[in-house]
Order: C-alpha cells, then structure tokens, then sequence
C-alpha cells in the first residue's frame, strides 16, 4: 500500500566510487530534506555549489545515460540514484555530490537503494505529489514504444531484444513496492557490448566503465569469464532505469506501463507524456491561486483566462491551467450546437500564462503600475479542436530575456495531446 505522507530520510548516507560516464571519482552524500523541497543536487566541487532539481526541464542528455542540469553543472547517469529514491517513495532529499556523476559502483541499484535504506526513510508531513493515469495513451520515441493505462500503483510490463546469445527476446512484469524493487530489479546491473566501446570512447562515453561495474558482453557471452546474477538480469536493470528516469516527474507515479525497448531518451518522452495527461494530486497547494493571479494581471470576467498557476521554475519556465466550460459566454455565439473554443482565445489564455512568467521578473515591484503587452506571435499553430470539458495544460518557456522584453515559446496541450502553440514576444510597460 502507498504511504499517505512525504518522505525524506533520517540520517546522512553516502556512497563513493566512480563515475561510469565521466571516470570521476566522487562522492554522493544523502540529506535530510525539508517537506516540499523535492529531489536536488548540489554540486560542492564547483563554485558557489549550485543547485540542480532532478525534473524533467533539467534534462540534458540521453545518450546511454540520463544526465541534467546544463553547462558546468551537469550531472551525468543520474538514473541509478534516482531509481532508489523512487523505489523508497521518498519525496523530498538533497544529494550532495563531490563531482560531475554519481558512482556507479558494481552497476546496480542496490549500493543506493540499500544507502538509503540504512539512512532510514521516514514520513516528514504533507501530501505528496500523484500523477494518476485515468486513460489509456501510447508514446514512440525512435525504436521505443509504451503503452500506459491506469492501475492504483506502478505496474512495469518489459520487453527488450537483442540478437546475443544470452540475451534474445526477455519480457518481466514487476509491481513496483519496495520490497519487490530491492529483491527483483535493485541488483540488475547495468550492460554493454565489446563492439560499440570505440564508438563509445570517442564520444566521451564510458571513461570509468569496466567489467566490476558492468556486464561486458562480447559475440559469444560475457567477456573475462563473469556470470549473471539472473538469465534476464539485463531486462530488470532496463525496467530499474525506467524507474529512475520517471522520478524525474517529482511525483509518484500509479500506471501500468508496457515498455518495449525502452531507452533514455524514450523514458524521458514517457515522464513527458507522464506529467501532461496524468492527473496529478497532493505536492502542497498550487503555485498561484486565482486571487494572486488577479494581483499579477488587470484582466477579470469574461475576460480572464487562466485559472491556476501549477509550476513555476524560477523564471524560465511555468505551467497553468485553463478550464473550459459550457458556461464561456463565447459558446454563445462561436460554433452554436458545435461548441469550440476559438483559436484566438486559446492564445490569449496562453499568453496570459506567459504574462504571469514574465511579470514574475518584477517581484518585489508594484504589479499595479505595469502591464504586459505582446508585441508578436509566430509560427502558431491549432492541432485539435477544444471544447467544452477540457482542461487546457499550458507549457511556457523563456527562450530570451532583456531588459523588459522577452520571447516565449508556449504549448498547450489536453489529455497530453497538442491542441496548440505558439512563439511569442511581450514586454512590460508602466501604465
């Protein structure tokens, strides 16, 4: 059964080694978290330790490992940890760490999971976040598909394929509780192939991989004589990276996922597709209610458009919602027996959700004496009708900020699917 609170830990952990990617030698130091901080890590090698949240608008690369944060501050392979975190549903942690990667250790989960395990898990108050599923959906990315349908907690149904002697055709179902995380997918270790570590090398990959923190197969079997810890341990450790790259969301997940050649980067377009048509329930009050949103924007009745403000990441990046009932006036008169939202209103409501981002520059100023006119709109386009019943999901993103201008790129999406988007430029003017 799900636990009702949030969760942190008791007591500092730490696991050493090298990294898999990177070759560096580091450190991972687990913190107890204050309720509602989330999952973040701090990088104490470089100046001023910046801060890096493990969420999806952190992610960087996908390449045979799922790295976040950008320039300097990336951190590579953070899959492994971050399947531990997930596996003990704790919520809020802070993850210290003394290079660019996480050890990789023997090229499981458990040196993490068990870190954690000893650092004792315990509630810390409030309501954590729940992205529930309520309808079946699918996502391709490249050679990976996924098929997701609702369960009451997270159900993992994989398949993998690969034309070696020990690995073929391999398919596991797992039930994501801790206890079964830590017997059935925490010690699968991480895998590769003798044939692809030149092209690998090349690419500034696989520096600190060898055959003690990886299976390393050859044509025939497993190079320097190791063995396997399960025949199918190669598609357990691929359902523990899924794990991993869906804490990335910030919630707990309750689906049924069917994954057939899961990858990286289609992990990552799943916690996407996640996050955009799941429900999502708990993780503390909104960002913005409406009345703080009246206290950003001059708009009101009929003319205010957004409803709640869900996410705001500093000041690069939000999310608010738009609820469309029957009850719009415009339905009167737009489409009448037919009703559909018009076009023009749906880019003004996600205009207004990108006002809120851009006058969240000026906090601290007097809201009252500025207004936020925009001044273009490109490449705009409507993919899906919306109609009444529909929750509008509004996406924006700062692409360019200077001075008092700014140029947004902003989607909106119902059930997960695209209905529109849009670039933008706005600026802040006073009355």
């Amino acid at each position: 059964m799900a636990r009702i609170g949030r969760r942190s830990i008791t007591h500092t952990a730490v696991v050493r080694g090298t990294g898999l990617h990177t070759g560096a030698t580091t450190e991972a130091t687990f913190l107890p978290a204050a309720a509602g901080r989330g999952i973040v890590f701090r990088r104490t090698d470089l100046g001023g330790t910046p801060e890096v949240p493990a969420r999806l608008t952190e992610v960087e690369a996908v390449e045979r490992r799922t790295a976040i944060g950008h320039g300097e501050a990336t951190i590579h392979t953070v899959e492994h940890l971050l399947a531990a975190v997930a596996a003990h549903e704790i919520d809020d942690l802070t993850i210290e760490l003394s290079g660019p990667e996480p050890p990789i250790v023997d090229g499981s989960v458990l040196p993490y999971f068990e870190a954690l395990a000893k650092a004792g898990p315990t509630d810390v108050g409030g309501e954590p976040a729940v992205l529930t599923v309520q309808a079946p959906f699918t996502v391709t990315e490249g050679d990976s598909a996924y098929v997701v349908a609702p369960a009451k907690a997270l159900r993992l149904t994989v398949t993998i394929e690969w034309p070696h002697p020990l690995i073929g055709r391999q398919t596991g179902t797992y039930d994501l509780t801790a206890a079964a995380f830590a017997a059935e997918l925490a010690p699968a270790r991480t895998f590769g192939f003798t044939s692809e570590v030149a092209q690998l090398q090349a690419k500034g990959l696989i520096k600190g991989a060898s055959a003690a923190n990886a299976i390393v197969l050859d044509e025939r079997g497993i190079a320097n004589g190791g063995k396997l810890r399960w025949p199918d341990e190669f598609v357990r450790h691929k359902a523990a990276d899924i794990v991993g790259d869906l804490a990335l969301t910030g919630a707990r997940i309750h689906a049924h996922v069917v994954a057939t050649r899961p990858s990286h980067g289609g992990n990552v377009a799943l916690a996407r597709a996640l996050a955009r048509a799941g429900k999502r329930t708990g993780g503390g009050e909104p960002a913005m209610d409406i009345s703080r949103i009246m206290n950003y924007l001059p708009h009101r009745y009929p003319f205010l458009l957004v409803d709640r403000i869900i996410e705001v990441e500093g000041n690069k990046r939000i999310v608010g919602l738009k609820n469309v009932t029957i009850n719009e006036p415009f339905f009167q008169g737009h489409f009448p027996g037919h009703p559909i939202m018009p076009g023009v209103l749906i880019i003004e409501a996600m205009a207004q959700v990108g006002g809120m981002l851009l006058m969240s520059h000026f906090e601290g100023q007097n809201f009252e004496n500025k207004v936020v006119y925009f001044m273009s709109l490109d490449n705009v386009k409507f993919r899906r009708p919306v109609v009444p019943g529909d929750q509008i999901r509004f996406e924006l993103e700062m692409l360019q900020f200077r001075g008092k201008t700014c140029k947004m790129k902003g989607a909106g999406y119902v059930d997960g699917q695209v209905v529109a988007e849009a670039e933008m430029m706005a600026m802040v003017v006073d009355r």
